[in-house]
This record gives C-alpha cells, structure tokens and sequence, in this order.
C-alpha cells in the first residue's frame, strides 16, 4: 500500500523548481497558477533567494505547486492508497485526494499564507526543532516555559513554538536528552494561540468552496485519524493552523493501514527522513529533482493494488 505526503513550511530552497520546469507542461501549468493567485511562481521557485522565500505568503503556495506540479510527473498511475501533509502540505494532500482542485487548493493556501503572515507580524515569534528527547520529559519542559509543541513529529523530534524570547530560553535551558535546538526558517509560531487571526480569515474563504469528499484515504495531521468527508476535511485545513501537528499519529496510522512505500512529494527530505527512523520496513523516495522520478514510479508499480 502507498502513501503519498506532502511537506511543510522550511522545506524549500532557493532554485528548487529550476529542475521540474524543463519537464513537458510544467511551465505552463506554473504559469497558469500564478496568473490564478496572483503570485509569480515561477520567479520565486527559481530566482528569489532564501529570505524571499522564507516569506509565509510567498513559501505556502510555492510549496502546495511544488508537491502538485511533482506528483502530476509521475503520471496516471499514480494511485495511492493514503495521503498525508505536514502543516500546509495538508492542502497539497487535499488536491491529491480530490477535495479540493488544483487551483482552489493554491487559492485558499494562498490566502492562508497572506493571513498567517499578518498574524505571525503582530508579535516576534518563530519556532524550533528539538532533535532527541522523551516527549514526556520535553512537553512538559516547553510547557513551563510557555512554549506549544507545536510539531510533535515522531522520531525523537518536536517542535516548539513561541515567542523569540521564549526559544532563546529554551536554547539556554533544553530539556533532558535533547541534542540540539535549531531555530527554523519560518516567520512565526505556527500551529499556536499566535495563528488564531488567521483561522478567523480562513473561515471566510472556505465558505466560498465546495469540497467534494476524498476518493482515497485523507489522513488528518490534527489527530492522524482518516476523514471521510470533504466539509470535514476544508474545516480541519482551517482550524489547523492554530493547532500542533501530530504527525507521530498519522505514522501510527499508515503502519495500521499497512503502508509499505511512501513517496513524499517536491520539496521531499524530511518526511522521508522521519519515515526511515519511525517506519522500518516501508520503501521510501523522496522527489527533489526530477532524477528522482523513476525510482518514485518503481515503488509506484511494486506497492499500487490492482
């Protein structure tokens, strides 16, 4: 069984689109895209440097094209059996699974990155990965700092979430087992209390979609449980911005569905990464350029019931 996922904020970087626009269609498709949600993707997935992209209203959407213009390469075989996203890849699972079409799903995400980023200005706030650690040992840690694990990842990782002057303690004062706390490239407490103007906007907007219900499974990262229904789908896309990502459940869920390949779209790294560690036994490929394409369509012809 497959599953396709989708990363999160932090994953891109400079140029990473250069690769996939010599693919037939790509540019054009980009192109469509960006005259739709008014946002040259194109520019910023090739030529803007690392803090243009850091930009929230800019990295959400250029991520959510990035997983679909990725997966749209693989062709029409690809048909997973579960799909998953981390944080904004959420929205990119949701166009995955049909709920949403392509461009209503870059539309929304679009107008989810411009809010998040008007809230994330209200106060200085960020966030930052812990790398080790028992989770019971740092959730209480964080919490007694002030801090939301605002991740909680599996594999031995969370992350935390807050004001700046929250993580700089957290620097000075880890909790017991963590190796190291490394600040992230995003501009704001995602996930938090920080995110809840953004839920108010996002609100507004889905009223004007009409979702059509998941024709594979859509596994939620607010709690790792499948949704069966599209209305319940475009709601936890927009609540979820001010609640923590579990992706430790949507694991323990895959290995339940009895996953045995996951394929994480463009920008791909770090879940497959997670998956190595939590996931022993499911066959990964993680698509960063299009070199990456025929090792993902192998796993798609050995794990795609018939």
């Amino acid at each position: 069984m497959l599953v396709l996922v989708a990363p999160g904020q932090g994953a891109q970087t400079p140029g990473f689109l250069t690769p996939w626009l010599e693919l037939p269609g790509a540019a054009d498709r980009l192109a469509a895209w960006s005259d739709a949600i008014g946002l040259d993707l194109v520019h910023y997935g090739t030529k803007a440097d690392a803090d243009e992209i850091r930009d929230t209203a800019v990295a959400q959407p250029l991520l959510v094209a990035a997983g679909l213009l990725s997966a749209a390469a693989l062709g029409d075989d690809l048909r997973p059996g579960v799909v998953a996203g981390h944080s904004v890849g959420e929205f990119t699972a949701a166009a995955f699974a049909g709920v949403l079409d392509d461009t209503a799903a870059l539309r929304l995400v679009r107008t989810r990155g411009l809010a998040m980023a008007d809230a994330a200005a209200i106060a200085p706030t960020g966030m930052s990965a812990l790398l080790g650690g028992d989770p019971e040992v740092t959730v209480p840690h964080l919490e007694k700092l002030g801090l939301t694990p605002a991740n909680v990842n599996g594999a031995g990782q969370i992350v935390a979430a807050g004001t700046l002057e929250q993580l700089a303690a957290l620097a000075e004062d880890k909790p017991e087992g963590v190796r190291r706390v490394v600040p992230l490239k995003v501009a704001g407490a995602f996930h938090t209390h920080h995110m809840a103007p953004a839920v108010a906007t996002l609100e507004q907007a889905a009223k004007e979609l009409t979702p059509a219900d998941p024709k594979v499974t859509y596994v939620s990262n607010k709690d790792g449980q499948a949704v069966a229904t599209g209305t319940e789908v475009l709601a936890r896309l927009v609540g979820q911005v001010a609640n923590p990502v579990r992706w430790d459940l949507c694991m323990e869920t895959f290995q339940a569905l009895g996953a045995t390949a996951l394929i994480e779209a463009c920008p791909g790294g770090t879940l497959t990464g997670i998956a190595k560690r939590a996931l022993p036994g499911v066959a990964t490929v993680a698509l960063k350029t299009p070199d990456d394409l025929d090792a993902a369509r192998t796993l798609v012809a050995e794990h795609t019931a018939v």
